[in-house]
């Protein structure tokens, strides 16, 4: 995922809304987000992470809320949907459900914090949904992981944490 494809992509929408859907965007969240906001839209450290923890933030509120609703009109509609469904829920349950019974809530905030391929709020929401967190519970502890990667990504990309 290149920043220029995004910029390409985005470059007729204010650059605080660009921000918001690339963070919405599954993989590239605050990963891709930040550096583009900092770099390309020159945008300060502050306003870099509140638009881009915000589309987080949205995007963890629409998978919390909406994920098992849309699992249930699509399992009535398509026939391959039950199986997709139940091949995702079990390899979440089997990944994540261990280490938030050992941890709790702080698993899946960690989880979320955790700037790397793979975890992120729309891992950390769909985790929460199939291991049963009640939502409000689940949108808070997603939440506080997507504002702590957003201020980790914000330092990479400023060269205060050097990862090399």
């Amino acid at each position: 995922m290149h920043m220029i494809n995004y910029l390409e992509i985005f470059k007729n929408i204010p650059p605080q809304i660009a921000t918001m859907l690339i963070a919405m965007i599954p993989i590239a969240e605050n990963r891709v987000s930040i550096p583009v906001a900092l770099g390309a839209y020159q945008m300060s450290v502050f306003s870099a992470i509140f638009w881009s923890a915000l589309g987080s933030i949205l995007a963890a509120a629409l998978v919390i809320f909406l994920l098992e609703k849309a699992r249930r009109i699509a399992v009535k509609r398509l026939s391959w949907a039950d199986k997709f469904f139940t091949w995702l829920y079990t390899r979440t349950e089997r990944k994540f459900a261990k280490k938030y019974e050992y941890l709790g809530a702080l698993a899946l905030t960690l989880f979320v914090a955790i700037p790397l391929p793979m975890t992120g709020a729309w891992t950390g929401s769909l985790a929460a949904v199939v291991i049963g967190i009640k939502p409000l519970r689940a949108l808070l502890f997603v939440s506080i992981g997507v504002i702590l990667s957003a201020v980790i990504v914000a330092l990479v990309s400023l060269g205060v944490i050097n990862l090399t």
